[in-house]
């Protein structure tokens, strides 16, 4: 039986959330760099095998005591179809017709899958109205924060704007599928190295097959930083954190970083780039954090009628 999660995260929780939407906020620029020079599949591929490579080279030689029971690989096979491969492939083949920003604007609504695909597979993560409203919230603040212009070329390409939208759905089932692995007593961080490590054998033979990698021309350096950056910080750490996070606070909760994924974007433009805050910004970032209070429960229970911490 897995072991009960906590609906409502801790303060540590929060912060491995603050941590990976950083992480993976970085993959949008470095896939947008990658684009340029390298088909998706053949991107999808170095980005999980590098992810492997150093993820076996952290955990050897004793870590990797989870990744060597063969029970253990249906479980990493099909997490990394569902997490990796199929999300990968279609959000980066989106990224080919559509603009980063409204690919992020899409890629925010995958709580909104995940609230409900958890409900309907797991016995404590269910829908609530306050979930509902917390994350419809978010995602308006997301909305508002890119702004009108990321939504210029809306239904331009709508093939690729649904394979993004997919790809929030095939996440929402890897959340709720990946929390079996605490019940299976496998670490964080062997699962993260099982599931990059059975994408990789998984996509291999489809992007030589699809792509034939060694006709293209040789990329320059400027992309393969960006690969090793997706790999290295979007993918090998960011997936650490990821199961760290789905072991005790679920799903759902797990996946509100998609929302705060924006916000690390734009904060960090601002403090390292020396980018202007817009109004746009800060509203966005007010409705946000409006959504992730709601969703927490910690701060509106005090004032709910019958709370002992309500003024009267």
């Amino acid at each position: 039986m897995t072991p009960a999660i906590n609906v409502r995260m801790t303060l540590f929780e929060w912060g491995l959330v603050v941590a990976l939407s950083i992480l993976w906020g970085g993959s949008f620029f470095f896939v947008g760099v990658a684009v340029e020079a390298l088909p998706p599949l053949t991107i999808v591929t170095l980005r999980v095998g590098i992810a492997a490579v150093i993820l076996w080279l952290v955990l050897a030689p004793g870590g990797a005591k989870g990744l060597l029971v063969a029970r253990h690989w249906p479980a990493f096979f099909a997490m990394g179809l569902l997490n990796n491969v199929v999300p990968f492939t279609l959000i980066v083949w989106g990224q080919t017709e559509i603009a980063s920003g409204l690919a992020s604007i899409l890629n925010a609504a995958t709580p909104i899958a995940t609230v409900v695909v958890a409900h309907w597979l797991t016995r404590d993560e269910r829908m609530t109205p306050a979930r509902l409203a917390g994350v419809g919230l978010g995602f308006a603040g997301v909305a508002v924060m890119i702004g009108p212009a990321a939504w210029d070329g809306f239904g331009a390409g709508a093939l690729a704007q649904l394979a993004v939208i997919a790809a929030t759905v095939s996440y929402a089932f890897a959340g709720v599928y990946g929390r079996r692995f605490r019940a299976m007593e496998v670490p964080p961080m062997a699962t993260a190295a099982g599931q990059v490590t059975a994408s990789t054998i998984l996509l291999i033979p489809l992007a030589l097959l699809v792509e034939r990698p060694w006709e293209l021309a040789m990329p320059g350096p400027a992309v393969w930083g960006a690969v090793l950056g997706v790999a290295a910080f979007s993918t090998a750490a960011a997936y650490v954190l990821y199961f760290r996070i789905l072991a005790t606070a679920g799903a759902t909760n797990l996946l509100l970083v998609t929302l705060l994924v924006p916000v690390t974007g734009v904060l960090l433009g601002v403090l390292v780039l020396d980018e202007r805050l817009a109004p746009s910004h800060g509203l966005g970032m007010v409705l946000i954090a409006a959504g992730l209070v709601v969703i927490d429960g910690r701060l509106t229970a005090r004032f709910s009628p019958g709370s002992p911490g309500r003024r009267r």
